[in-house]
């Protein structure tokens, strides 16, 4: 533990799911964190709360990662309250599933700039304040690698964007030592796709492993890439999907 004892990071979409996993995974290793979130304060508080019994500083910044201003806003406030930032984990999301002809233009727009145009925003933020050993995560999904099912085409498209971007940072930003990787989960129990859910049958069928991941499976992965241990890998999507691309 504390392998990033003296970090400073911010995950945006942190007060809940994986996010907050990730928040308090950090908070575990010795990070300081600051987390965005978009509508339940209370819940965010909470994040904070539990970051702070663990012995670090913690900050929750309102922000709609739909909103350009906001996630650039929500980077500056993190650098400033920390006087640094070592860590940027872009796990804030949305989806809209349904076919492609009931599809609006708001749907296409919104989950457009939340799933890639949010992660980009962010790291270039982000970029004045990384040094040597800085690192940039970010939260794809399993959708990315196999269309196991109709209705996904938006969401996979705004998440096999991510490929493209951080492959990109990673050729780009090598030389000053900042890496960038990307992770595809799978189906993982959250209060918006529960484990118990009317379509967990079906996802769970669809994996190796035949079960639901948790949360803080995905925090671990994100952990390793965030410490020492995880120099050396850059460029890379790696799936913590229970074989769901298998």
């Amino acid at each position: 533990m504390n392998t990033l004892q003296g970090k400073a990071a911010l995950v945006t979409g942190g007060s809940r799911g994986i996010g907050e996993a990730v928040v308090l995974r950090l908070a575990r290793e010795g990070a300081d964190v600051a987390l965005t979130y978009r509508t339940n304060e209370a819940r965010a508080a909470d994040v904070v709360a539990r970051v702070k019994e663990l012995g670090g500083r913690a900050l929750a910044v309102r922000a709609d990662a739909a909103e350009a201003e906001a996630v650039r806003a929500a980077v500056a406030g993190a650098a400033a309250e920390f006087g640094r930032l070592d860590i940027l984990v872009n796990n804030a999301g949305t989806g809209v599933l349904g076919p492609m002809e009931e599809l609006s233009l708001e749907d296409v727009d919104r989950v457009l700039a939340v799933n890639v145009r949010a992660p980009f925003l962010a790291a270039q933020a982000a970029l004045p304040h990384l040094s040597e050993g800085g690192r940039i995560i970010t939260i794809g999904s399993c959708m990315a690698e196999r269309a196991a099912f109709p209705g996904g085409t938006l969401y996979a498209t705004s998440k096999t964007a991510l490929t493209g971007l951080t492959k990109s940072l990673a050729r780009e930003l090598g030389p000053r030592g900042i890496t960038a990787n990307l992770l595809h989960p799978g189906p993982v129990d959250t209060d918006m796709n529960p484990a118990d859910g009317p379509a967990a049958g079906t996802q769970s069928g669809l994996t190796a492993l035949g079960r639901y991941g948790r949360p803080a499976e995905v925090a671990d992965t994100v952990a390793h890439l965030a410490g020492p241990s995880g120099a050396y890998i850059t460029g890379a999507s790696i799936a913590v999907d229970g074989g769901f691309a298998a």
